[in-house]
Formats: structure tokens, sequence, C-alpha cells
């Protein structure tokens, strides 16, 4: 496991230290838990801001598939 050097402020990491206390876990692990808590988050956000995005191109993919059905359907001979 590799160590970082990390600077907080006094009453983040007093009550962080304070948390880890009653959870009767290390200020560390308390750390560790919150990183992987908030990348876990940030990574269902960066899966949803793809699927929306891929879910607009196939929208628009669709709209446009529909109006030449729609154009063939009004004038099969087109």
């Amino acid at each position: 496991m590799r160590s970082i050097a990390l600077k907080l402020p006094d009453d983040l990491l007093d009550e962080s230290g304070r948390f880890a206390d009653r959870l009767r876990i290390s200020r560390a692990e308390y750390i560790r838990v919150a990183i992987r808590r908030m990348n876990r988050k940030t990574a269902a956000r960066l899966r949803a801001e793809r699927l929306a995005e891929v879910s607009k191109r196939v929208r628009e993919e669709s709209m446009r598939v529909n109006a030449e059905f729609a154009a063939i359907e009004r004038d099969p001979d087109a």
C-alpha cells in the first residue's frame, strides 16, 4: 500500500477522527472508506452521463428513421 500526505482543515480532521473512533476504526481507514464511496458515486454519475448522451443519440437516430418510414408510407413510390 502506498501512502500520501494530506492536508485537512482542523474541523474536518477532528470530525473524521471522532467518527472513526465511534466506528472503532482508524482515521486512515475512515478516510479510505470515504474515498471509496466518493469514487463509486463519481463512477455512477459518469456512467449516467454517458448513458444519457448515448440515449440522446439513439433517440435522434430513431426520430430520423421514423421520419423516413413516415415518408415512405405517405409515398411508397418515392
